[in-house]
């Protein structure tokens, strides 16, 4: 059974940071690109940060980059999303998402993930004074 759990979500002030974790089991981890996505209340979903599986090239949206950065540790079956210098509109639920190799990071972040990805529930980033 393939799961992917997000953690790491919670409430931090503006210009906090949070370090989110995505746990995947039941899937050849290495063999995936993995990516983070976002869903505010009312928005559209959008890709914040995706890592490809084989080179660990990074592909980041605009308003990620120089704030957030995405990693991932094949041994542990782990993808991070350490986020600094946290915004209001940053605000969402973030989840993650898996597709296979033949995915580009930059492909899954901009078409964001097809039917067959694997996904998870997602956790919750408020960001609030």
């Amino acid at each position: 059974q393939v799961q992917l759990v997000e953690s790491g979500g919670g409430l931090v002030q503006p210009g906090g940071s949070l370090r989110l974790s995505c746990a995947a089991s039941g899937i050849k981890f290495d063999y995936y690109v993995i990516g983070w996505f976002r869903q505010a209340p009312g928005k559209e979903r959008e890709g914040v940060s995706c890592i490809s599986s084989e080179d660990g090239a990074t592909y980041s949206a605009d308003f990620a980059k120089g704030r957030f950065t995405i990693s991932r540790d094949n041994a542990k079956n782990t993808v991070y999303l350490q986020m600094n210098s946290l915004k209001p509109e940053d605000t969402a639920v973030y989840f993650c998402a898996a597709e296979p190799f033949t995915f580009t990071a930059e492909s899954l972040c901009v078409e964001l993930p097809s039917q067959n990805a694997f996904s998870g529930r997602g956790t919750q980033v408020t960001v609030s004074s």
